[in-house]
């Protein structure tokens, strides 16, 4: 399909010079261009420019089968790229949430069999089709809601046979949804109840065992670890990440959600694409991240359902260093993957202007997965993933209509959805 979008408000985050991310000062850059076109070929960008410098000519010739939309009013940007979410899950969690009404921190929730270890219970009963069918609709819901792009973590099984299980529903949404999909092993996102006071035996199961198996069927694109307080330490995420750099996975990793854990300076050691949460940062895992390869990526939506501090991004943009976003989808502590309220919270609670949360919902989460070459920005050969607003005043109206959809016609690989 071709698709002509004409009489665009505002087109944007366009490059005409593709950049992989965007760091410190540049964020708050954000090229536009208003009363735009958007020219769709297939399921590329094929051109983009000001409406009078159309030629409707060629669109008119050659017999060109083109489908035009007239987006007067409205604007067009490239759709949300989420790089951290657990949407792959058997069942809600909510009366946990009544616990933490009730004053109980995550922390003790967990303690006492809840939190990750509830999640694994429900799944392991769960089959892979119930699995897949649950998270179809997720991934259905946020694409309407204008993400393009998501990261999904296994984490919920924590033995063999159902991290394998989580994987391979990952595998099959790559083959169900039209949305660009990464796989992230997570066997140590918590130490099973039968591995209570023996944490070195699982973290040998998940070397030993899991990990093998996992690059055995190809299942999974990155690794992770939750390297924190009351989960993992450094050494066992050293030697979990030391294994899967052996079978070609590179590490995203949870870091420093709980207090100051180490988990930073290990994902920069080990190469890590991204590290993410990052609710306790210092001087000291600024200057770490610094000339580094490593997106620093924050999940404000759980540190708005769980109460807990927001991630100090502004400290981490004045420091020169790039910054993602991403909705931390789960069932526990932020059970949502609305990418449109996480910019609300990045603007009203982490500071941030709208331009620096455009580029950190986009192409600096795109690269936090590894596909900001192909997604993350309104740009010739990329893929057309975009979405159309409904008719709204200026940029800043999307964060700051908190709790209305502003998403009016999503665009995946160039067909509309």
């Amino acid at each position: 399909m071709h698709i002509l979008i004409k009489n665009i408000k505002e087109l944007v985050k366009v490059e005409n010079k593709p950049q992989l991310k965007v760091s410190g000062a540049n964020m708050a850059k954000l090229q536009t261009i208003q009363n735009a076109y958007l020219w769709i070929q297939n399921d590329r960008i094929a051109g983009f420019g000001k409406m009078h410098e159309l030629d409707t000519n060629f669109f008119n010739s050659g017999g060109i089968k083109v489908k035009e939309i007239d987006a007067a009013g409205q604007m067009v940007f490239p759709s949300f790229c989420d790089s951290h979410t657990h949407l792959v899950y058997a069942a809600s969690r909510e009366e946990e949430y009544i616990d933490k009404i009730k004053g109980l921190t995550y922390e003790e929730i967990a303690k006492r069999g809840g939190g990750i270890l509830n999640s694994a219970l429900k799944l392991h009963k769960a089959s892979e089709q119930e699995l897949t069918e649950q998270a179809m609709q997720r991934l259905d819901e946020i694409k309407m809601l204008g993400t393009g792009a998501v990261e999904i973590k296994s984490g919920y099984g924590l033995n063999v046979a159902d991290e394998l299980k989580m994987l391979r529903v990952i595998r099959s949404l790559k083959d169900l949804s039209p949305l660009a999909i990464k796989s992230t092993f997570l066997g140590a996102h918590a130490v099973p109840l039968e591995y209570k006071g023996k944490q070195k035996d699982y973290v040998n199961l998940i070397i030993n065992e899991m990990i093998p198996a996992v690059a055995y069927e190809d299942l999974a694109d990155y690794i992770d670890v939750f390297c924190d307080r009351g989960f993992f330490t450094v050494e066992d995420t050293e030697r979990i990440l030391m294994t899967g750099l052996k079978y070609g996975l590179r590490a995203k990793i949870h870091v420093n959600e709980l207090d100051f854990s180490g988990g930073v300076q290990a994902g920069v050691k080990y190469n890590a694409l991204s590290v993410d949460h990052l609710e306790c940062v210092a001087e000291d895992e600024i200057t770490v991240l610094k000339e580094t390869e490593t997106m620093p990526t924050v999940l404000p939506g759980a540190s708005f359902f769980l109460g807990i501090p927001y991630a100090p991004a502004r400290k981490i943009i004045d420091s020169g260093l790039p910054l993602a976003l991403a909705s931390d989808f789960n069932p526990g502590s932020s059970p949502s993957g609305n990418m449109q309220f996480i910019f609300s919270l990045s603007c009203i609670k982490l500071r941030l202007l709208p331009q620096e949360a455009i580029n950190a919902l986009t192409i600096n989460s795109a690269y936090a997965m590894g596909l900001s070459d192909e997604y993350g920005s309104i740009s010739v050969g990329k893929k057309a993933n975009v979405f159309i607003t409904i008719p709204i005043p200026s940029i800043d109206f999307m964060p700051y209509a908190y709790a209305s959809n502003k998403v009016d016609k999503v665009i995946i690989n160039g067909i509309i959805q």
